[in-house]
C-alpha cells in the first residue's frame, strides 16, 4: 500500500508561484508513474499534470507553460512547481501514483493511491 502525503499549499496573489511536495512511503517509488489533480469547489477533480517511471511529462492545456512536474527518486517525492498563479488554479491539489501502464495518465481511474490533498488559494 502506498501513502501519499502532499505539502506545500497555501495562500498566495495572483502572478506568484508555489511549490508543491507529494512524499512517497514506497521504496519503490521510482517505478511509479505520478499525477497531480485538482479540485475548485463546486467543480469536478481534473487533471493537471503527471510524469512516468520513465520521466516523461504530461500537463492539462490550462497550465501548460505554467507548471511544472519533477521527481526526486532519492527522496521518494514529486514535485509541482507553479509559476504565474492565477485566482482559478484555486483548488485542493492531489497527488496520485499508478504502478503499471496507462494509456493517458490524465484520468483519475487510472490511478490506483492517492493522497489527501492540499489547499491551494490564489488571491486576485
Amino acid at each position: 500500500q502506498v501513502q501519499l502525503v502532499e505539502s506545500g499549499g497555501g495562500l498566495v496573489q495572483a502572478g506568484g508561484s508555489l511549490r508543491l511536495s507529494c512524499a512517497a512511503t514506497e521504496r519503490t517509488f521510482s517505478t511509479y508513474n505520478m499525477g497531480w489533480f485538482r479540485q475548485a469547489p463546486g467543480k469536478e477533480r481534473e487533471f493537471a499534470a503527471a510524469i512516468t517511471w520513465l520521466g516523461r511529462t504530461y500537463y492539462a492545456d490550462s497550465v501548460k507553460g505554467r507548471f511544472t512536474i519533477s521527481g526526486d527518486n532519492a527522496k521518494n517525492t514529486v514535485y509541482l512547481q507553479m509559476n504565474s498563479l492565477k485566482p482559478e488554479d484555486t483548488a485542493v491539489y492531489y497527488c496520485a501514483a499508478v504502478r503499471r501502464y496507462t494509456s493517458t495518465y490524465s484520468r483519475i481511474d487510472e490511478y490506483d493511491y492517492w493522497g489527501q490533498g492540499t489547499q491551494v488559494t490564489v488571491s486576485s
